[in-house]
Order: structure tokens, then C-alpha cells, then sequence
């Protein structure tokens, strides 16, 4: 009889160990951020009103009509007289780079955030079990995470992933890379490296979609350093709830929108194309359609059906006559959201967001104002972002941040992080967020080059330098 219970039992216990197994490897499997900087480079790097019109004035390429162009760009775009630029640009070398400015670009950022990020989390680089660099338009032999190895002598069973050319859009898909490893690894350190190098990849030419590259990008960075071990759970500032990657390479309009290339006369460049808007909300809509359900509560996914069912049957109705006014059918994101972490591409591509998703000038002012302080930094920019939420002090326990990131390819991506507990160190803003917003975020380059917007092109002369 004592026989017979015990093999009833062996199952029972069977099954309660394979729970048990089961839960404990998901616990192991969470992706927490424990800490983040980013990069504030040297004063004597920043890119004012002054200089900007030398740079420009440094290209022969242009004519009054470029020039008309690049004044209307940048006035528009957003961006403030406080961003920053490679030291090639300020050595007057931009047209005739080399290797050297730009691996030394790259080294000037690991060595300061990478340096920081160490130190201020009592984690020794030797401790690093997984590095992920991501910067889309420098390839070097060795990878820039060989040499980020070399200069911290990490171990040698590292595992090392070095991105190129995925776009700013990068910094979600390095984030991928460490969420999928974690799941098989336990008890891991993962250090997190974005940026983007500037130095080799200015345009010298003068088509517009190739030289409006020049007015948008701003040096920048981040390392962030991650692990999956419950034990620091409590230490982390945030966990990864949700991550989607939504990638349109496959349609030829959204691969060839943004995409480096060469101009007519052969001078490289990044072009963007007039079709670029609507491979961003194409690829933005079909994130959102797989990202929603994964970040809403249930009650406004059904209520967004109910809505959609509505609207769909007053459709049909109003082909017999009837006169009912259509029924906006929208998902309201802030009923799962607290905090919008939008990618600075632009002046315009906040404001589509901003309209996409019915959010306030709160919700957006992170985003502004990265964009006027920083300029787009590629891949880091989102961090710059979350960065001001910190400084703010808007992010609090469990408060829940979306990130939104856009690339070339065409690649849309996002995910949802969770705070795990209050924030408000300040990161990168600590000594000016009381400054932001300022009043106006207008820059003075109208005020300074207005005058040639009255120019004859028939007697225009092009500037001495």
C-alpha cells in the first residue's frame, strides 16, 4: 500500500518540480538596466551659430539656392546652438577624412560614459559577460567592441556583437541582442554601447537630400550597462516588459528612402529620399498594431474593438443615407503608458508621433528638448530622452516608459520598460535641466543669415572664408 502511494506521489512531485523549474528559469530570464550615461562631450566641440555658417561656407558645391535650402532646414528642424560636432569639423578636415577621426571620435566617447558607467556602479569591466556596440557608419578592423575589449582588458570568453548600418533605430536592436541572450544564460552582465561617428560621413556636395544629413546629425552616445540576475533586481532603474521590431526591407520604397549612397559625382553622402514620411508611418502603424497588445490594458483593447465595430457598421449605414458623422476609432496609449520616449529624428517626425497618438506638449517636451540641446544622435538619442525624464524627476516606481525608434532599412522599433524604482540622479542634464524648457526654441540663424533670402541669384557671390 506504501508502494502504491509512492507512485502516486513520484508524478505529483514530478510535476510541482517542473513548475517550479519553470518559473525559477523565467525569473532568470527578466532583462533589467541597472544604470545608463550618456555623453556630454568637451565644451570646445559645441556647434554654435557662428560656426555653422563657416562649415558652410567651406563648401564651394554650394550656390545661393543651396544656401536658401540649408537656412530653411535648419530653422525648422528644431535643433539649438548648444549641440555637438566631431573635432575633424573644427580642424576644417571634414572634406578629406581618415580612418584615424574617426575610430578616435568613437574612443573619446567609450573611454569618458563606458569610464563613468564602471565606476559609479562598483561593476568592474573584467565582470562583463556580454558587450553589444552598435555604430552604423564606421567599420574598423579591428570591431570598435575588440578594441573597447582591449583598452578594458575584459575576459576572454566575452561574447562580443559588433552593429554596423542599422540606422538609429540600433540602439532597440542591441537591446534585443542582450534580451535573447539572457534567456539562456543566467547570472550575466551585459554592457550596451551606442553611437554614431560623424567624422567620416560628412556630404561636400550639393544635393539637398543628401546635404540636409548635415543639418539634423549631432555627435553623441551611450553605454548601458544590463543584467539578468534576480539578486539585483532592487538596484535596477528599470526592466524590459515588451520589446518589437518591425523591419520593411522587403518593400523597395522603404528600402531605398534613406540609404547611403553617392551622388552624381561620386561624392558619398546619406540621402533621404521624399518618400521617407510614409515609410515611417507605414512601419510605424504595423509596430503599433503588435506592440499594443502587449502594453494595453484589456479593457481598452476592447473598448478600441467596440469602437471599430461602430464605425464599421455606421459605414455601411451611411452608403443607405444615413447622415451619422464618423466615429474616431483610437487606441488611447496613456491608458498603458506614462511616458513617451520618442527617437529625435526631427521636428517632424515628433510632431507625426505627437498627432499619431494624441499626446500633449508634456509628453513631448523630452523629445523637444533633447533635439534643441543635442540634436538626433542616431541610435542614442532615446537615452538622451529618458535621460530628461530622469532629470525631471517624472519617472517613478512602476511608472511604464514606451520607446519609440525609427532606422534605415525602413525598421521601426519599440519596447516597454517598467521603473523599478524612483529616479532623479539627472544623468547628462544634471547640471541644466532647470534651464529647460527655456522660453522659446527658436535659434538665431534667421536672424543672422535672414539677408539671403533676398539675394538676386544673377549677382549673388558666394562668401569668402
Amino acid at each position: 500500500m506504501e508502494l502504491l502511494s509512492l507512485l502516486l506521489l513520484l508524478p505529483i512531485l514530478h510535476l510541482f518540480f517542473t513548475i517550479w523549474k519553470w518559473v525559477d528559469n523565467k525569473r532568470d530570464q527578466e532583462c533589467y538596466i541597472l544604470d545608463y550615461q550618456c555623453y556630454k562631450p568637451a565644451d570646445d566641440r559645441m556647434v554654435g551659430t557662428e560656426f555653422c555658417g563657416e562649415v558652410i561656407k567651406r563648401n564651394k558645391n554650394l550656390g545661393l539656392n543651396e544656401y536658401k535650402f540649408l537656412l530653411k532646414a535648419i530653422v525648422s528642424s528644431g535643433i539649438g546652438e548648444q549641440t555637438y560636432a566631431p573635432r575633424i569639423m573644427f580642424s576644417g578636415r571634414e572634406e578629406s577624412p581618415t580612418l584615424s577621426d574617426g575610430i578616435l571620435e568613437m574612443e573619446e566617447f567609450f573611454y569618458d560614459s563606458i569610464g563613468k558607467l564602471l565606476s559609479r556602479s562598483g561593476i568592474s569591466a573584467q565582470e562583463i559577460d556580454l558587450l553589444v556596440v552598435n555604430v552604423s557608419m564606421l567599420s574598423a578592423v579591428p570591431s570598435l567592441s575588440t578594441r573597447i575589449i582591449n583598452h578594458y582588458k575584459m575576459r576572454h570568453d566575452i561574447k562580443a556583437f559588433n552593429l554596423t548600418g542599422m540606422g538609429c533605430s540600433a540602439s532597440l536592436i542591441s537591446l534585443d541582442i542582450v534580451r535573447n541572450v539572457f534567456k539562456s544564460y543566467k547570472n550575466k552582465y551585459a554592457l550596451l554601447v551606442t553611437s554614431e561617428s560623424l567624422s567620416p560621413n560628412w556630404y561636400a556636395g550639393n544635393d539637398r537630400s543628401m546635404i540636409l544629413a548635415n543639418c539634423l546629425f549631432r555627435s553623441g552616445g551611450c553605454a548601458i550597462l544590463l543584467t539578468n540576475k534576480k539578486s539585483l533586481r532592487h538596484r535596477a532603474m528599470f526592466k524590459l516588459k515588451c520589446l518589437v521590431r518591425t523591419h520593411h526591407g522587403a518593400r523597395d520604397e522603404s528600402y531605398n528612402c534613406c540609404i547611403q549612397t553617392e551622388d552624381e559625382k561620386g561624392r558619398m553622402g546619406f540621402h533621404l529620399g521624399k518618400s521617407l514620411p510614409k515609410a515611417a508611418t507605414r512601419s510605424f502603424v504595423d509596430n503599433l498594431r503588435v506592440i499594443s497588445p502587449k502594453i494595453l490594458p484589456v479593457r481598452e483593447l476592447l473598448r478600441f474593438m467596440v469602437v471599430s465595430l461602430v464605425k464599421k457598421w455606421n459605414g455601411r449605414g451611411s452608403s443607405k443615407g444615413t447622415t451619422q458623422g464618423p466615429i474616431k476609432a483610437a487606441v488611447n496609449f496613456k491608458s498603458g503608458v506614462d511616458h513617451f520616449c520618442i527617437h529625435t529624428g526631427g521636428k517632424a517626425v515628433i510632431d507625426g508621433i505627437g498627432i499619431s497618438l494624441d499626446l500633449t506638449e508634456y509628453d513631448l517636451e523630452p523629445a523637444r528638448m533633447t533635439l534643441h540641446r543635442f540634436g538626433n544622435t542616431s541610435a542614442s538619442s532615446l537615452w538622451y530622452v529618458l535621460a530628461y525624464m530622469e532629470a525631471k524627476k517624472r519617472l517613478k516606481k512602476e511608472d511604464r516608459v514606451f520607446m519609440i525608434s525609427f532606422g534605415a532599412g525602413f525598421k521601426c522599433n519599440s519596447c516597454l520598460l517598467e521603473v523599478v524604482r524612483d529616479l532623479g540622479d539627472g544623468n547628462v542634464w544634471k547640471d541644466e535641466i532647470d534651464r529647460y524648457p527655456p522660453k522659446s526654441l527658436a535659434n538665431p540663424y534667421m536672424e543672422k543669415y535672414g539677408w539671403i533670402q533676398n539675394e538676386d541669384p544673377s549677382t549673388f557671390k558666394i562668401p569668402e572664408y
